[in-house]
């Protein structure tokens, strides 16, 4: 087992100094603070260690730094020690959640004895913790991320972790990756799941509108602002706003955007009022947004704020394990939207899937898989010929692909129903007169489809 990091306060130098060595030379890491205030600041929710106080100190004693560390996280060990302990002291202590109370002078053998005690209470609470959230994660609706390669199972670590952390975060990745569903990931985990959700592409709205859309407005801001506005910023209070392409914001929104997220409140057009905001703000960007800064393409202060927490997200190419079982889930899920079987996957169509570079990452492969379950049957489920007649279906006429998709359907039913007209005319709601006018219409005859 790895030796748990200690945080060892004592307002004592020479005593802290001599525990601090004793438990050094005991194996493990120590960060001594003379003062509780000070060791406070390093007390998180993932700490993995044990910490051990001084109850006598000034301005902040060991009792009261207890209890602000069981604030912080209520299954935190918390040894303390005194050189004036009795009997009184001693039940506080433990009665107000300390883990064990050391009476000055108390020997090496002693201290590390409990310290190793306390450390492998950490270890069991972090592991049954993790173990916790991560069943609450499979049964919890909501965005999934799937794959098995190490990037992709520290990605999903990475989000559990931050994911009540009040931290902004960038996610950076290629088109398609998957950007919004790892912040709709973040937020679906954090405490604030039961708040909005609002997502804004920066990118894709006129810079003259962009910021009435972020900020809101009130009447008469401008021509044509007839009424209150509510901004994208507002909707989201008490949730998480993700901010998609950032890259593409103007650089005269970048600066009441960095003000926004410095001081957490915002002004509608118009007003002087100014709103606070309890909000997470996660933003996204397909390109090396610190490049574009050193270009003066993107403000690097708005850059060094955004970049709080680094989410990267592999592109599919890199991750080329995940692609079958990322297709077979896109599949399952356009059969059931369909109401239809699930179509084979065969090991040429395997071998198809593993060979392509996939440009469009995981939302090219989730079309494919789509395409794969509507007209599959039609190409004898030959996923190399389906996926060039795809491109030539994306040049086709809407009334083109609808018959497309419309003998799909038909081929489907055939098959299912082993060519039984009257059994296809009730799965399809169709009259017989129109079913036998689609079967002449695509060519298709019922009785090869009988067994």
């Amino acid at each position: 087992m790895i030796a748990p990091n200690i945080i060892l306060v004592d307002d004592e130098k020479a005593v802290r100094d001599s525990t601090a060595q004793s438990l050094m030379l005991a194996g493990y890491e120590v960060e001594t603070f003379s003062s509780a205030a000070e060791a406070l600041h390093k007390i998180t929710l993932e700490f993995e260690g044990v910490i051990i106080s001084d109850i006598r100190m000034p301005e902040m004693d060991g009792l009261e730094f207890l209890q602000r560390v069981l604030k912080i996280d209520r299954d935190l060990p918390v040894i303390l020690i005194s050189g004036h302990a009795d009997v009184a002291t001693a039940v506080a202590a433990i009665r107000k959640g300390g883990y064990d109370l050391l009476e000055k002078p108390f020997s090496n053998t002693q201290l590390v004895e409990v310290v190793k005690r306390a450390g492998e209470k950490r270890r069991l609470t972090l592991e049954n913790r993790a173990l916790k959230e991560a069943l609450e994660n499979q049964t919890r609706p909501g965005p999934r991320i799937i794959g098995q390669t190490p990037s992709i199972m520290n990605l999903r670590k990475m989000i559990t972790r931050i994911a009540n952390v009040n931290a902004d975060v960038l996610v950076m990745g290629e088109t398609g990756t998957g950007k919004e569903l790892v912040a709709r990931s973040i937020h679906e985990q954090s405490l604030r799941r039961d708040h909005n959700y609002v997502a804004i592409n920066c990118a894709a709205i006129p810079a003259s509108l962009l910021d009435s859309e972020l900020f809101g407005h009130e009447a008469g801001a401008f021509t044509g602002a007839q009424g209150k506005r509510i901004g994208k910023f507002e909707h989201a209070n008490g949730g998480t706003l993700f901010l998609d392409e950032i890259e593409g914001m103007p650089l005269l929104t970048q600066a009441p955007l960095l003000r926004v997220l410095q001081e957490r409140k915002i002004e509608r057009l118009g007003s002087n009022k100014l709103i606070p905001l309890d909000i997470r703000v996660i933003a996204a960007t397909k390109v090396d947004l610190k490049g574009a800064a050193e270009r003066a393409e993107f403000r690097q202060d708005l850059y060094y704020r955004l970049n709080v927490v680094t989410l990267e997200i592999p592109p599919l190419r890199a991750r080329r394990e995940d692609i079958p079982l990322l297709f077979q889930h896109f599949v399952l899920i356009a059969a059931a939207r369909c109401e239809t079987e699930v179509p084979p996957l065969n090991s040429q169509a395997l071998h198809v899937l593993m060979g392509h570079d996939w440009p469009g990452n995981i939302r090219e492969l989730r079309n494919i898989a789509e395409r794969y379950v509507l007209l599959g049957e039609a190409y004898n489920f030959d996923l190399a010929v389906l996926m060039n007649a795809g491109d030539k279906l994306e040049g086709l006429s809407l009334t083109q692909q609808v018959a497309c998709f419309e003998k799909t359907l038909l081929v489907q039913a055939l098959n299912h129903h082993q060519g039984n007209t009257r059994a296809v005319m009730e799965a399809l709601d169709l009259p017989r007169k129109t079913l036998t006018d689609k079967l002449k219409k695509y060519g298709l005859d019922r009785e090869q489809f009988r067994e």
